[in-house]
């Protein structure tokens, strides 16, 4: 399991990177691959200061070894293997009509002294962080993300999507990161689940991801825009990087298992504001934004 999945997701990069550089017309991605001393390594992909992407980055890494004791600690095991494998991308537009996204698709396995292994689960996810409110683009992304779940269970998008409000969630700011996805964690092999209808589920998710995105992309990227509009991105944007420095469960796990910082910190725009309690405008689309992330709405 741990090789298919791995050999997906190096595809699953090709393609994202392909069409993604397509769509910007102009900037690249800069590629380093990089090993990791206690074992394994990955693939990073960066690209910056394009047309439509200002920073992106699109990971893969597969890195095994001993399990960290801070990991033995967070997982509640004793002194286990592990290999752990996934792909990771956040994308930062330009524009601020175009919003962020990050989706993350993931395998892990534990193993005994004897190399059996004793536990494995899949996750992963997608969600969307836009800094201005089109509701048709929020309801298209969460219509794809349904579409990908009904075709494997039609309880997983409502489950999933509670995740990941629920998760993706600025508990010291009350209020949501941006209008939420997928989220899910633990996909471990049950009676009705086997770890193969797993890997079916997980797949078929990340090869939505680009239908999900991409259009909304292409629909907002030649929006005009102000000062103003990039000013209250960039604020935005600071609530994003307080998330994923203070509660991120991934950004944790690289940092504590000696992962490569250059490619976990990859997540973090460019240009970010923190303006001392900044408040919008009273009935102004900003403050109409704020009403969403602070109450989550069913968008499908």
């Amino acid at each position: 399991m741990k090789n298919l999945f791995y050999q997906y997701i190096q595809d699953l990069q090709d393609r994202i990177t392909s069409k993604l550089e397509a769509i910007d017309g102009k900037a690249t991605f800069q590629e380093d691959v990089w090993k990791r001393p206690e074992g394994g390594g990955g693939r990073t992909r960066v690209i910056q200061n394009g047309t439509v992407f200002e920073k992106g980055g699109v990971n893969i890494s597969g890195v095994h070894g001993k399990l960290p004791q801070s990991m033995q600690a967070y997982f509640k095991v004793g002194d286990v293997d592990f290999f752990a494998c996934g792909l990771s991308l956040v994308l930062h537009p330009k524009n601020p009509m175009v919003p962020t996204v990050h989706a993350n698709w993931r395998y892990f396995e534990m193993y005994n002294e004897q190399g059996d292994v004793i536990d494995s689960w899949f996750g992963g996810g997608q969600d969307l962080t836009p800094y201005y409110l089109f509701e048709e683009d929020a309801i298209h992304f969460h219509q794809i993300c349904k579409r990908a779940c009904d075709n494997h269970n039609p309880e997983f998008y409502a489950k999933y999507k509670a995740r990941c409000d629920e998760y993706f969630y600025n508990t010291h700011r009350n209020e949501g990161r941006g209008l939420g996805g997928l989220f899910f964690d633990y996909c471990k092999a049950t009676d009705t689940m086997s770890m193969e209808n797993w890997y079916d589920f997980v797949t078929e998710v990340g090869d939505s991801f680009l239908e999900a995105y991409t259009p909304i992309v292409e629909k907002r990227k030649t929006l005009e825009y102000t000062d103003a509009h990039r000013a209250w991105q960039e604020i935005r944007r600071g609530r994003y990087v307080e998330f994923n420095l203070v509660h991120d469960k991934g950004t944790l796990f690289g940092l504590k298992t000696n992962g490569r910082i250059e490619s976990i910190l990859m997540s973090l725009p460019p240009h970010v504001q923190w303006v001392y309690d900044h408040q919008p405008e009273a009935g102004s689309e900003e403050e109409k934004l704020l009403a969403v992330l602070k109450e989550p709405k069913n968008w499908v």
